[in-house]
């Protein structure tokens, strides 16, 4: 048994040194994002779709396009806004008068990563057809059904702070995204970085691409192989009930919670502690890589109830609490 934990670690090791150069490229641009960069990356390699949440200009752009430009993928950027159609996102027919025939014209999802930048702005419409592409990985274009590329990551962004000719994003959208990146303002030290990097006129915001496609998918393999203990099984699955029976769990929070999280959000939690433990060293889990990604799992799929909302009380916060109360194996 220690030969094959040893071995199972060096597989890890390996893996994680191969994500050195990725890391050493994106922080080339990013200043202080080393959290977003992995909660970005943790969606790569479990083919899982991210959603990034903060105020203008903290750099929610630049980082998808820096992740993006460091692998060897085709990257498109929709740029949502209120009179954009589903046509304009998933592809449409077009007339060819020549041939007397209709030809299908494919949409920028069809990308190995697809930016969809205030995604918030498009209509109900938009949305659905998104929709279709995340959940499915496929789209539908008349009466045909085409199949997206293959990996295929949906890395979206959002502003809370606006609402003026926003649209809020069904649940059941949300639900799709495996995690949602809260990405807060700077430090001072790290402003200073921000500002020496991308105080001239035309800053270098070039990364050569370091992970090719193949390369990829044989760390998404490594992720799969990670080991998860029986023990951590059950953990993340009392993490997620306590969201829907906090009672059960003897937890004080009655009529705080109006949904909880669904078993969507256990397979994503599972899946992200096995790429936490990877992204560590490891070729196990342990409760704390459960931690590191439960809120971000998990926050954006408990509905907190109105007398929450009145007291303040947020759905990171009541994850918070599961976390800190739920015994730990």
């Amino acid at each position: 048994m220690p030969n094959s934990v040893e071995t199972i670690n060096a597989h890890a090791r390996e893996a994680r040194d191969r994500l050195a150069p990725f890391f050493q490229a994106v922080s080339g641009v990013l200043v202080g994002q080393r959290r977003l960069v992995e909660q970005l990356l943790t969606g790569l390699l479990t083919n899982g779709h991210v959603l990034l949440e903060g105020v203008p200009g903290l750099a929610k752009t630049l980082a998808v396009q820096s992740v993006a430009q460091a692998l060897h993928l085709e990257f498109k950027r929709i740029q949502f806004t209120p009179d954009l159609l589903p046509a304009d996102v998933i592809g449409t027919q077009i007339y060819d008068p020549n041939k007397g025939e209709f030809k299908v014209r494919h949409g920028p999802v069809f990308a190995n990563i697809v930016l969809a930048d205030e995604i918030n702005r498009a209509p109900a419409k938009v949305q659905s057809a998104l929709l279709q592409a995340m959940q499915e990985r496929a789209v539908t274009i008349g009466e045909q059904t085409y199949p997206l590329p293959e990996p295929f990551f949906v890395l979206a962004t959002q502003n809370p702070v606006e609402q003026e000719g926003t649209y809020n994003l069904p649940e059941a959208q949300v639900d799709r995204f495996m995690i949602k990146a809260v990405i807060g303002y700077p430090s001072r030290d790290e402003e200073l970085s921000i500002l020496n990097r991308m105080g001239g006129i035309s800053p270098k915001l070039d990364i050569p691409p370091v992970i090719t496609a193949a390369e990829l998918a044989s760390l998404r393999d490594a992720v799969d192989r990670v080991h998860v203990d029986v023990k951590i099984h059950g953990y993340v699955v009392d993490l997620v009930r306590a969201t829907r029976h906090p009672g059960e769990y003897g937890l004080n929070l009655d009529g705080m919670i109006q949904y909880g999280a669904s078993p969507r959000a256990t397979i994503a939690l599972f899946r992200a502690a096995k790429a936490q433990a990877l992204l560590n060293g490891r070729g196990y889990v342990i409760p704390q890589d459960v931690k590191t990604c439960a809120a971000d799992v998990m926050s954006h799929r408990v509905i907190v109830s109105y007398e929450a909302e009145a007291r303040d009380l947020t759905s990171t916060m009541i994850v918070r609490q599961i976390l800190d109360r739920l015994p730990v194996p």
